[in-house]
């Protein structure tokens, strides 16, 4: 369900690849069987083409990897946050319009 840019994180790499990462992380945290979830994905998947270099964005099926999503508070989904130097920068809850997500990334470049 995700384009080739789009890294997958999980509960066992979420440290390493999201927190340690040198660059920004977008974390778009998702299911299977959520229908907005399905319908961000193509925005998502441009997204990572577009910042690719800049911006690493990546998906967590909460399904998965529960364990995350429950330490971030994460209560509905879609919802992405935006981590920078393994903080939290912002996030956004819903499938938002595309201008509203880059809008969080400009936050963090």
């Amino acid at each position: 369900m995700a384009g080739d840019k789009v890294a997958e994180f999980t509960d066992d790499n979420f440290d390493a690849d999201v927190l340690k990462s040198s660059v920004p992380v977008l974390v778009d945290f998702w299911a299977t069987w959520c229908a907005p979830c399905k319908a961000i994905a193509p925005v998502i998947d441009q997204l990572a083409e577009e910042y690719d270099g800049k911006v690493k964005i990546g998906k967590v099926n909460v399904d998965e990897s529960p364990a995350t999503p429950g330490q971030y508070g994460v209560r509905g989904i879609p919802t992405m946050i935006l981590f920078k130097d393994g903080q939290i920068v912002d996030q956004l809850v819903g499938a938002v319009p595309k201008t509203q997500i880059e809008s969080l990334l400009q936050k963090a470049l």
